[in-house]
């Protein structure tokens, strides 16, 4: 395994669009954890508005294992004690992170006081701004503490896909302040295509990893939305091998994880690029 990789999928099974129901989402996530790609999967990303339903979920389980939960908390801060307060009464799962929205006109400063306050040294919170206000001031609030960024990069419309020049100045303002970062949303496949279903357009978490690296370089934004816009795969890979694992790894200390409602399909893409090698594959 390279471990180059490791906890690059946060399991968001549950949310659109895949929308798998509790019941199922929660067996193939204890699948995932024995699987040959284990290495690659991240937390259970549950929404705190369903935390009600965990306890029984787990309980439905065979065994005693422990699930670890990336914590997603759309209610902002003021919703974040009541919610860690009912995680904490499941006694099954553990508090692995957090992912929580900051409303429109919250200021990062105040948002940032209750995170260090509630929540452990060890469990780190993402926090996602509204589109287009991840300007200097909260970026670099941010960048000074121990909690990362969330960049939303799809959903259930076209509008909520953010263009290549956009991500490319939220990845450029990130890299430039040490401003670590996830990403969610439309993000489950390696390259930049068009979804043949919906015709909507997708980055892709390797076009994402390549703009990351350009950036940490110093690259202005017009040359990471290129990196963005990129569809072709034997380019996108051949920067990726170039890189080796030390790269990746270093790349990924700024580009943690990606969201995504499925796992198969990254691994699939890895796999399917000769990035990631299957045991049956091996020599």
């Amino acid at each position: 395994m390279n471990t180059a990789w490791s906890g690059l999928i946060d399991d968001a099974a549950l949310f659109p669009p895949g929308d798998v129901p509790l019941p199922r989402a929660l067996p193939a996530h204890l699948g995932y954890r024995t699987a040959w790609f284990a290495d690659l999967v991240g937390p259970f990303v549950f929404p705190a508005p369903r935390l009600g339903e965990l306890a029984a979920a787990i309980a439905a389980l065979p065994g005693d294992d422990v699930i670890g939960i990336g914590l997603t908390v759309p209610g902002g801060t003021p919703a974040l004690l009541p919610a860690l307060d009912l995680l904490a009464k499941v006694s099954a799962a553990r508090l692995a992170a957090v992912e929580i929205a900051l409303p429109d006109g919250a200021a990062i400063g105040d948002a940032l006081t209750v995170l260090d306050r509630e929540l452990p040294a060890d469990v780190t919170a993402h926090v996602e701004v509204p589109r287009g206000a991840l300007g200097p001031d909260v970026a670099d609030a941010l960048a000074a503490g121990r909690h990362h960024a969330k960049l939303r990069t799809g959903g259930t419309a076209a509008a909520a896909f953010p263009g290549e020049a956009e991500l490319a100045g939220a990845i450029v303002t990130c890299a430039s302040r040490g401003l670590a970062f996830k990403c969610t949303a439309g993000l489950h496949h390696a390259l930049r295509h068009t979804d043949p279903a919906t015709g909507f357009e997708h980055h892709g978490f390797l076009n994402v990893l390549l703009a990351t690296e350009a950036a940490l370089d110093g690259a202005g934004s017009d040359a990471v939305a290129a990196l963005l816009a990129e569809r072709t795969a034997g380019t996108v890979r051949d920067r990726v091998e170039r890189l080796g694992a030390e790269g990746v790894a270093r790349v990924r200390s700024a580009f943690t994880s990606v969201g995504s409602c499925s796992v198969h399909e990254p691994v699939d893409d890895l796999t399917a690029l000769g990035l990631l090698t299957a045991p049956s594959e091996q020599g």
